[in-house]
Order: structure tokens, then sequence, then C-alpha cells
């Protein structure tokens, strides 16, 4: 009965969060759009400089999941031990 509490509170607060977010967002300005569409048939160097900001600030949550992912590997995978001659042998 716990874990139905748990999952019907979870799915309250997913509902809550979804009712909460605003239906649109305009949060590109005209200048940036312009800027950017403008980089590759002029040849400016912003241009270069926005799209590599932008690759930047996607590539760092990918980076921190992956270093969570294998302090969370190396943390909690179990020791593989085998038994011979009543000996235990840790095979890592």
């Amino acid at each position: 009965m716990n874990t139905m509490k748990q999952f019907l509170a979870a799915i309250s607060m997913a509902m809550l969060l979804l009712m909460a977010m605003p239906d649109s967002a305009s949060a590109q300005c005209s200048m940036c759009s312009l800027t950017a569409e403008n980089a590759t048939n002029h040849g400016n160097t912003q241009g270069k400089g926005l799209n590599k900001g932008i690759l930047f600030l996607l590539a760092i949550p990918y980076a921190a999941a992956l270093g969570i992912g294998i302090l969370w590997y190396k943390r909690f995978r179990g020791k593989k031990t085998v038994n011979v001659d009543n000996d235990p042998i840790v095979l890592n």
C-alpha cells in the first residue's frame, strides 16, 4: 500500500508541474537568430562563437551524467568471488 501512495504522489506532482508550465515561450531574440542565419553566408566569427557556446552548453549535462554513472558503477558493483578449495578468489 505504501508504494501505491508514493506512485500517486509522484503522478500528482508531475501533473501539478505540467499545469504550472506556460503554454508558449518566445526565447530567441531576432538579433540572435539573424546572427546565426548570416554566420554561414557571410563568414563572420560571431556565428562560430555562438555555435561553440551551444555545443558547450549541450555537452556539460551529458558529461555530468557520464561522471555520475561511472561513480555509481564503481561504487555499487558487487565483488565477484570464486571459491576454490574453500579459499575465495576475488575476480575484480
